[in-house]
């Protein structure tokens, strides 16, 4: 029997263990991550992470592996294919977010040298140690998300509010929000 202590809004689902287990809270500095991140997030609004997480292969099959490149030339037909694609979630505004945000996300790169070194100083370079004893306690969003939502959607960003941010911020180890009687809370202080 498994005896790791997780945070509590970790289901029995394998596929969500792993997911926290890896990836939840784990400082991410590379711009391919954080575009996946991002653009996954913005489709997870009003949906549960349990869905996205489901269908993130398929995501990556569709939207070519989150190459921000590719995507930012996606023309019409390639945008009524993926309507189409029931791998995926099939929302017109969340996939034309993803087109326009790949185009907004070189436009950081090219401003700051990298989308990470952008994100990363609103935290001064290192995440924001929480401690957070419950999921009670842990915030859907902060004055630091609401601050990079509005800079974002100023830059042209689309499905960048507060609470996608703030999710996008705990995703991304930007803050450490595992909760402290959680294995991985001391894992990811490191």
């Amino acid at each position: 029997m498994e005896t790791k202590k997780r945070c509590n809004w970790v289901s029995d689902d394998a596929l969500y263990k792993e997911y926290h287990d890896k990836e939840w809270g784990v400082p991410v500095y590379d711009d391919e991550t954080l575009f996946e991140f991002l653009t996954l997030e913005g489709f997870q609004a009003g949906l549960s992470w349990i869905t996205i997480l489901k269908k993130r292969e398929n995501f990556r099959k569709a939207f070519d592996n989150f190459d921000y490149k590719k995507i930012a030339e996606y023309d019409e037909s390639k945008y009524e294919e993926l309507l189409q694609n029931e791998g995926i979630i099939r929302n017109k505004l969340k996939i034309k977010a993803a087109i326009t945000n790949a185009k907004a996300f070189m436009d950081v790169q090219k401003e700051f040298g990298s989308f990470s070194k952008y994100i990363w100083a609103f935290v001064n370079n290192k995440p924001i140690q929480n401690r957070f004893k419950s999921i009670k306690d842990v915030p859907a969003k902060t004055e630091l998300s609401d601050k990079i939502s509005k800079d974002l959607k100023k830059r042209g960003f689309k499905f960048v509010g507060s609470t996608i941010v703030y999710a996008h911020m705990q995703a991304t180890g930007m803050v450490n929000d595992h909760t402290t009687d959680c294995f991985k809370y001391e894992e990811v202080k490191k």
